[in-house]
């Protein structure tokens, strides 16, 4: 019941919180998509909608973890509006993929009691204080990410039955130890190989490349030499960052400052008490009497925390004595805060109280006076905040004459730089699809390739790229996409087409090679004549990171004996020989434990799969974006 309590007059928030308890299922593509117009929706599910909000909210805590445990990486691939489209669209993938398996759940009849739920929260080590749960630290945790305790239970509740459904698939798959002993042999199998490298440069003399060749090549791949549509962009850019050095602030200001937001600096009242809650939503005569008379019992002098804990219907608090922990005005009940907030002295009950909830005891445990902190110890606070306001007044006075002077001066962006006190920054030439960081913002790119800037030469408007963050673009140097010429790229084909022939004579001579291989003299003498000789290696596993991985592969794919000639990735072909195939030892009974898991758990992940893709092909889902 504390979570309602605590709900009070504070409304409805959805958030979540990230990695605490959400259990995510990753599933990329929808199909049934049906393109529509949805309002507020994202998508249908079988009637039950995902709206934009829920979308927009899973999209930033998304994308808000990728930025931080990638960093630069991430940033570089978020430039990439194609990018950023296809992030979006697997996140709505995922919030359908949940929708079905929450509404398979409930086909299904799956459900988790409250008694379960409450005893999920308990044991969760987030909560935990020494190994026990500690319901302050509860509230706490949850009030810094601005949830409520009946929010967090609900989204618990989900996540508990969605895993009641994928345990239930997991419970279902198994190997047997034949399955784990064969997978056992495989895995641990080895091959000893030879191989013999040749050089694909070994035949350059041998290769010749006529004009036709060049010709032929070029009009059969002429779109590989079609170059994309480049611009180089002026830019000036400007920050609010660029004017705080210049501001200053005097003492009368920050004063001025501190008594117009003392508020900000005052530390309300706070109380700590603790309550018994008879629960009821409407007027009870008969629950109002065992209040009562629970009341004279602590009036009485019975322990209060004992009483708690034996009537008390919020099971949360009751365990810790009815401790509610500390709170300010404007967390609980109406009724019931006034009531705790009327209490004079610590120790002191208050009479039954009624709030929407049901009947209180309340008793007040401690107090916190209100505390306001010194003007000198937030100085340093208040100076850049006065700054930084002083500075925004200067930024948006600059960014309207910024943008007067840009329209008024199409030509040029120097007047444009002046006002803003910074340079013009010219880029080299760049392709829509690379580039560079500075401009990489796709509201930047749109405006950069648009026939207005490209055609007509002028400023463009000024460019919000984030709050008190603006820049003013020109293209300074325009090349229009085209296909290049043949005598432009004739070089670069002719190595492509000698990279080509050389790789197919060392592949010829190769199976020369091989044709001999039973004939020693022979091969001997053949190797000699490009000063060849084989490498040997035993015991190759199957992830030997000593042996290129093609030869490995090849090598696992023979026989004893057997030869295959592969291309190397470095351009060069490779004879490869297995020697033996050496029987891995059999498994013991730990081994086989761990692969028979390993086995049943990729089976798991294959029938989740499926069931999820087939509650796809079952399902009316429609798309609104």
């Amino acid at each position: 019941m504390l979570e309602r309590i605590r709900e009070g007059s504070q409304g409805k928030l959805a958030m979540v919180i990230l990695g605490l308890v959400i259990l995510s299922f990753m599933f990329a593509g929808v199909s049934s998509y049906t393109n529509s117009s949805g309002g507020e929706v994202a998508a249908n599910v079988n009637g039950e909608e995902i709206t934009l909000n829920e979308l927009e909210k899973a999209y930033q805590n998304d994308r808000a973890r990728m930025e931080q445990q990638y960093g630069d990486a991430f940033a570089t691939l978020a430039s990439d509006a194609a990018y950023l489209q296809n992030f979006r669209k697997g996140i709505l993938d995922r919030l359908i993929a949940e929708k079905l398996m929450d509404q398979a759940a409930q086909e299904l009849g799956l459900r988790v009691s409250d008694e379960q739920v409450k005893k999920a929260i308990v044991n969760m080590r987030e909560f935990q204080i020494d190994g026990k749960f500690d319901n302050e630290r509860y509230l706490t945790l949850l009030r810094q990410v601005g949830l409520q305790p009946n929010n967090f239970r609900d989204t618990m509740r989900v996540d508990m039955v969605r895993r009641q459904l994928s345990q239930s698939l997991i419970g279902t798959e198994f190997a047997l130890d034949n399955e784990a002993k064969s997978t056992h042999k495989m895995q641990q199998q080895t091959r000893d190989l030879r191989y013999l490298n040749i050089p694909a440069t070994k035949f350059n003399d041998q290769v010749e490349v006529s004009d036709e060749q060049i010709n032929t090549y070029y009009q059969a791949n002429i779109s590989q030499f079609d170059t994309e549509q480049k611009v180089s962009l002026a830019y000036v850019e400007l920050t609010l960052e660029d004017l705080l050095p210049e501001i200053s602030v005097t003492d009368v200001e920050l004063r001025d400052f501190y008594s117009q937001n003392i508020d900000d600096y005052r530390t309300p009242e706070e109380r700590k008490a603790s309550h018994i809650l008879f629960e009821s939503a409407e007027e009870d005569d008969a629950i109002l009497a065992q209040a009562e008379e629970v009341l004279a019992k602590a009036q009485a002098g019975e322990d209060f925390a004992e009483l708690a804990k034996q009537y008390s219907s919020d099971t949360f608090s009751a365990e810790n004595g009815g401790d509610l922990g500390f709170f300010g005005k404007g967390i609980m009940d109406p009724a019931f805060e006034d009531a705790a907030f009327a209490l004079a002295a610590n120790g002191d009950l208050s009479s039954v109280v009624k709030s929407a909830f049901g009947y209180h005891i309340i008793k007040l445990i401690d107090t916190k006076p209100e505390q306001i902190t010194a003007f000198e110890d937030v100085l340093d606070e208040i100076t850049t905040q006065v700054k930084t306001q002083k500075a925004e007044e200067e930024f948006y006075s600059i960014q309207q004459r910024i943008a007067e002077v840009a329209f008024e001066i199409p030509d040029n962006l120097d007047e444009v730089a002046a006002v803003a006190n910074k340079s013009v920054i010219t880029t080299d030439l760049f392709s829509r699809t690379a580039p560079p960081q500075v401009v990489s913002e796709p509201k930047v790119l749109a405006i950069a390739f648009s026939d207005e800037l490209i055609e007509e030469a002028v400023n463009s408007e000024v460019i919000e790229l984030a709050q008190n963050h603006i820049m003013v673009v020109r293209v300074a140097q325009h090349e229009a996409e085209r296909t290049k010429a043949l005598d432009e790229v004739s070089a670069q084909i002719k190595l492509v087409l000698s990279a080509e022939a050389a790789q197919q004579a060392a592949r010829d001579w190769a199976a020369e090679v091989q044709a001999e291989l039973n004939n020693d003299e022979v091969l001997a003498a053949k190797l000699q004549t490009l000063d060849l000789v084989w490498e040997e290696k035993a015991a190759v596993t199957r992830n030997d990171g000593a042996v290129s991985r093609t030869i490995v592969e090849a090598g696992f794919k023979l026989a004893e004996t057997q030869s295959e000639i592969v291309d190397l990735v470095t351009g060069d072909v490779s004879l490869v020989q297995t020697l033996k195939v050496n029987v891995a030892e059999e498994a013991d009974a730990t081994q086989l434990t761990n692969i028979q898991t390993q086995l049943a758990s990729a089976k798991t992940q294959n029938l989740y799969g499926a069931v999820v893709e087939s509650l796809k092909a079952q399902a009316s889902i429609e798309i609104y974006l």
